[in-house]
């Protein structure tokens, strides 16, 4: 594993305190990054860029699970979040158990919450927090014909 990025909750929050103490600027996302891909990467990249540092809660593999269905993930835990510690736009990933990070998002109240355009600003978790304690909640456009389930469809032949 990446030393240092892939935290549990307490040292993350513990980094949180340093960073806002340092007048930096918390950015926060979320998902299972089941197989990384260009969209992923392009979206990350972009997210990074609206502050100092860039932290990724990713559902943990019981979570994936529940939300995608039998057979996902593809890639374990573990594996994913090594993966996103790996990029140099991500500062820092978290692993939760629960089907939404709300909890994570609400103890970490990052100054920035950001998804995909795919999301509607008021469906996005924990929106109503960030916004509460004064911080913003954006999207981001997705890259069209970039997502895991166009990458699951092609390897089994099957169109999406």
């Amino acid at each position: 594993m990446i030393a240092g990025k892939v935290l549990d909750l307490e040292n993350l929050l513990s980094r949180r305190r340093r960073w806002r103490r340092d007048g930096q600027r918390v950015v926060f996302t979320n998902g299972c990054f089941d197989l990384l891909h260009a969209g992923h990467v392009r979206y990350l990249n972009a997210a990074r860029g609206l502050g100092d540092r860039l932290v990724v809660g990713l559902n943990g593999d019981l979570s994936v699970r529940r939300l995608k269905g039998e057979g996902r993930p593809v890639t374990p835990e573990a594996e994913r979040a090594e993966i996103l510690a790996a990029l140099d736009a991500v500062n820092a990933v978290c692993l939760f158990a629960e089907d939404t990070p709300l909890r994570l998002i609400e103890l970490l109240t990052p100054d920035l919450l950001v998804k995909g355009g795919d999301w509607a600003a008021e469906a996005i978790v924990g929106r109503d927090h960030v916004l509460a304690h004064g911080g913003r909640v954006l999207t981001i456009p997705v890259v069209e014909g970039r997502s895991t389930t166009v990458l699951l469809a092609r390897l089994g032949g099957v169109r999406p």
